[in-house]
């Protein structure tokens, strides 16, 4: 079977018994004396089962059962399959054992064939169960905790560990996208996860809670200094992770923004500590990005009743609406928000009886087998997005299809926009593609 066996039994003898009950089918057996031992033992060892006796003095096998939960918990490991041996007759024992969360069982004087029966399937339950429960917990692509998992559990330690809550987001990991594509997108996502691993201790928690922001709780961390030198070092492996995925002439200014808050310090209420984390970290973004900040360090300590509640609130929540690392040019947008946006905009033109322009333009390649659309499309949005102004919205209907709407505009100027857009696209695309559009003045006067 090859699994690691700890028996935990105070009488000699039945430890000696028990181990020559195991011997053989490849089994490792660990021997010990007291519950006080197993705890020690379980600090630095995971055993895959651990035979524990119940009638044992200074601390019983109930007793030492709910210490080895509670450790295992702190240290966020999974917990071992625990099986309780007993010589009571008395069924309640049996009874109280399985309640309070035992695998299975075994009386004592112990049987061979009963024992190794009972032991190979508690393993093989206790692995089936961990992997089912891995793949309802675990992001695939990362290996992290999931966001619906990893969240509840980063909350439960903030109730009452002791460590910095931390939200990291990856600075320009979009251009990855949308230069090299998402292949290359996820292999920088799994090289962060792997990096990141590789800087974090089993005691610590990250969870995957957007497509490249990360929620992490590492315990035991209090210290300003070590949280920037963690963030500088994820900084420096990141690059050069992407160097050697892209080559030399890989120039995407990639890195993470990184908020922090200090727990119990700042606070325990998880959702104003993932509030305050989330403001901290967009200010690095707003800042230069590449970097950390603190909460304690960048935004007032609130606590309930204070006369500057709501005015912090107000300050957090202007954070959150105002526009986050706005480059200038147009505003792209997905369908969905585009519709919206639209609706609105009509809404407030009609009041003020201003018109406004809808250009849906063509890309038609020249060669369409030797044309990649989505590279020409990505181009002529760029194009839109500088000769545009930044109250324009552009959205992609097609692969080869792009609507600009333009609020508060005559007919003759969205003419002209139109004719401008042409001319510097096919300054530098004429080889290769046709531009053609439709416009279509919104007269709200």
């Amino acid at each position: 079977m090859g699994y690691w066996i700890v028996v935990v039994d105070d009488d000699a003898i039945e430890l000696k018994n028990a181990k020559i009950q195991l011997s053989g089918d490849d089994l490792r057996v660990s021997l010990l004396h007291s519950g006080k031992d197993l705890l020690k033992f379980m600090e630095n060892n995971a055993p895959d089962l651990i035979l524990l006796d119940i009638l044992m003095p200074e601390m019983d096998g109930f007793e030492t059962f709910h210490l080895l939960r509670k450790l295992e918990a702190e240290r966020n490991r999974s917990e071992t399959p625990v099986i309780f041996l007993s010589g009571n007759e008395d069924s309640e024992v049996e009874k109280k054992s399985l309640q309070d969360g035992a695998s299975d069982f075994v009386r004592k004087p112990i049987d061979r064939e009963i024992l190794l029966s009972r032991v190979n399937k508690t393993i093989e339950n206790h692995r089936m169960i961990e992997s089912l429960t891995k793949k309802a917990t675990i992001d695939k692509l990362t290996g992290f905790l999931n966001k619906a998992i990893g969240t509840e559990r980063i909350s439960a330690i903030c109730s009452g560990g002791t460590g910095a809550l931390m939200l990291i987001d990856m600075d320009s990991f979009k251009l990855i996208n949308d230069i090299y594509g998402h292949d290359m997108g996820d292999k920088v996502l799994i090289s962060f996860a792997d990096i990141v691993g590789r800087n974090t201790r089993e005691e610590d928690v990250i969870s995957r809670i957007g497509g490249d922001e990360f929620l992490a709780f590492f315990s035991g961390l209090t210290s300003k200094l070590a949280v920037k030198a963690l963030t500088d070092r994820l900084n420096e492996q990141l690059v050069n992770r992407c160097i050697e995925l892209m080559g030399e002439g890989f120039d995407i200014p990639i890195g993470i923004s990184v908020g922090v808050a200090f727990v119990p310090d700042y606070s325990r209420d998880f959702s104003v500590l993932f509030r305050d984390v989330d403001v901290a970290m967009y200010r690095v973004k707003q800042n230069g990005k590449h970097g950390v900040l603190i909460c304690e360090d960048v935004l007032p300590k609130v606590t309930s009743g204070d006369k500057k509640e709501l005015d912090g609130d107000m300050q957090r929540i202007t954070q959150i609406l105002e526009e986050r690392n706005t480059p200038e040019g147009a505003m792209v947008l997905g369908m969905d928000a585009f519709i919206q946006t639209y609706r609105y905009a009509l809404r407030v033109l009609r009041g003020y009886k201003r018109g406004a322009e809808k250009i849906l333009f063509s890309l038609h390649p020249e060669d369409e087998a030797q044309t990649d659309l989505s590279e020409l499309s990505v181009a002529f949005i760029e194009v839109l997005k500088k000769l545009l102004r930044n109250s324009d919205v552009i959205v992609q209907v097609k692969s080869d299809q792009i609507l600009a709407f333009l609020p508060v505009i005559s007919r003759e100027e969205g003419s002209e926009v139109a004719r401008r857009v042409e001319k510097m696209f096919l300054e530098n695309e004429s080889s290769r593609v046709k531009l053609r559009y439709v416009a279509e003045h919104i007269d709200l006067g």
